[in-house]
């Protein structure tokens, strides 16, 4: 740590993991001065190195050179200060869907010195309230849209002092744009340390209770110096578009800072459905897409039909097992591979992939340069070649919790533990087994199990339950609920009733997609479910929908 922190509010950096209990990080290679401002990087700087007339967003209808982008963001940087008592260190809660409004609001903040955190547009009061009150939130910037919930969440988190509409239509009628109309486009960045906290990134655990992940200045850099530079090849012509929600690491990389550390354009939408990034890659020209497996297979359909995606010059696949069949359908008709990778919110971004020349099926590739992997037994030694085990990582970023115990779990001398199967042959090449945990991976979303029983236990029909994934041809896996009713006959109309509840009461996405009733859950003796038998074919056909 440099000691020099710019925060004047310092609960992040007050909340950082202790020393003993930190990865190790690699960072040779990735020099940074001692004051770094990301936000200044991915615009102010980038407009001084030329690329000012270059469009960096895409959005709703317009297009944003690097010029309006910077001159947009520091006029929200002064709204931020000047009008809403903004202090270096605060935590800045931002809820929207993918829009240039969300970019500019998340850089504004960084740039005014704040600690984001980026939050998706499905969460309900009850989840954001977890957030707010776990990183001590003081500010919220909310598109207009879904104030509602936002206003929910606020009437129940004393933190939370200042909940400010901004209009992510590009229209800039709301509160947030309307202050920020006649301010300066000049604005003097508050000089935050390279290892000033920047943006915590919230995961769920096995547990259901949410963690954030920190991150620095220098991080959101050195994911786009390594991976991106590295594995992407990204340069000034790339347009990037994909569907990952910015509230991701995975999304943020892939669809805001990549593009913008490299003068690229980022192409956002609000609606990341595959047949709308067919029709924005067809648009555009995109060449660099993020998003997973079953949004490739749409892809591949939408090939068949006649659609032209022979702008991609880059795949990028992750959130989910790439099956061998996309990736040689893929490459059987564009000719170019699919790069299959890992990351982890803990990690910020990808640091296992394949690159475009040294790539195969069912391998997720080797380490991007900076990282170290290797696989370990459950006492933390070094397995064989070709043996699973736990992967074991580090490198220039690494876990570190917000005083959160389970820091201990993650981090094992020095070493990231990612939760991940994995085993490796003698060169180097990682292939994937299975998850450590119970969490379901979706059509590229990380689902808790717990959270879903929870959203299902708070109905009166419902005596017990317990949630595993499920293998599913489309999605990967699904969430599957097993329940057990409380005087109540199971039916479809039962099964139905169950799933709205479980969409009103958490993120909408988290639904059991199939529910099984049942007339008890398999138990030890010691009343612990057993839910590995859950995942075994079952004699009771399920009610899905």
């Amino acid at each position: 740590m440099s000691g020099r922190t710019a925060h004047i509010d310092t609960f992040a950096r007050d909340n950082l993991p202790p020393a003993d209990r930190m990865p190790d990080f690699l960072l040779d290679g990735f020099d940074y001065p001692d004051r770094l401002n990301a936000g200044v990087e991915l615009t102010d700087a980038m407009v001084h190195k030329g690329y000012g007339d270059h469009t960096a967003l895409i959005g709703n209808g317009r297009r944003r050179t690097y010029k309006e982008l910077t001159d947009w963001t520091n006029r929200l940087a002064h709204t931020l200060v000047d009008d809403l008592d903004l202090k270096p260190g605060n935590r800045v809660l931002i809820r929207s869907a993918n829009n240039p409004a969300m970019v500019a609001c998340w850089l504004a903040a960084t740039k005014a010195g704040a600690v984001v955190i980026n939050t998706m547009p499905m969460l309900r009061a009850a989840e954001l309230v977890q957030i707010v009150e776990k990183a001590e939130i003081t500010h919220a910037l909310c598109d207009t849209r879904l104030m509602d919930e936002m206003t929910k969440c606020a009437d129940q988190c004393p933190h939370l002092v200042r909940v400010t509409g901004f209009d992510g239509t590009s229209n800039h009628d709301a509160e947030l744009d309307r202050l920020a109309l006649e301010k300066p486009v000049q604005y003097n960045a508050v000089a935050t340390a390279s290892d000033d906290v920047a943006l915590l990134g919230f995961t769920s655990g096995t547990t259901g209770a949410p963690k954030a992940t920190m991150h620095f200045h220098r991080d959101l850099l050195i994911v786009a110096d390594g991976y991106a530079a590295e594995v992407l090849q990204v340069d000034a012509q790339d347009v990037f578009v994909g569907s990952p929600p910015l509230a991701f690491t995975f999304g943020l990389g892939g669809l805001a800072i990549f593009p913008l550390r490299f003068g690229a354009t980022a192409t956002l939408l609000e609606d990341a459905s595959p047949p709308n990034m067919v029709e924005i890659i067809q648009k555009y020209k995109a060449t660099v897409c993020f998003t997973a497996p079953t949004a490739y297979r749409a892809m591949l359909a939408a090939m068949d039909a006649g659609a032209d995606l022979s702008s991609l010059r880059a795949a990028v696949s992750a959130g989910e097992t790439l099956p061998a069949p996309v990736y040689q359908d893929w490459i059987a008709k564009t000719g170019k591979p699919m790069l299959d990778g890992i990351g982890a919110t803990e990690m910020l971004h990808i640091f296992i992939s394949n690159r475009f020349d040294d790539h195969k099926q069912a391998c997720t590739g080797r380490v991007v340069t900076g990282y170290e992997a290797k696989i370990v037994d459950d006492a933390g030694a070094p397995v064989p070649f070709g043996t699973p085990g736990r992967l074991a990582v580090r490198g220039p970023t690494g876990c570190r919790y917000l005083n959160d115990d389970r820091q201990a779990g993650y981090v094992k001398d020095g070493w990231n533990i990612t939760g991940d199967t994995f085993s490796m042959d003698a060169m180097g090449y990682l292939y994937f087994a299975a998850r450590n945990d119970d969490m379901i991976v979706s059509a590229g979303y990380n689902i808790a199990g717990p959270e879903v029983e929870a959203a299902l236990l708070s109905h009166e029909a419902v005596a017990e339950c317990a949630v595993v994934g499920a293998a599913d041809d489309a999605r990967g896996m699904i969430v599957q609920a097993h329940v057990v009713l409380a005087a109540h006959t199971p039916s479809p109309q039962m099964a139905q009733t169950l799933q709205d509840h479980v969409k009103a009461t958490i993120a909408p996405y988290k639904y059991p997609r199939s529910v099984v009733f049942c007339d008890a859950l398999p138990k030890t003796q010691t009343g612990k479910i057993q839910r590995f038998l859950l995942k075994q074919p079952d004699p009771i056909t399920p009610v899905k929908h």
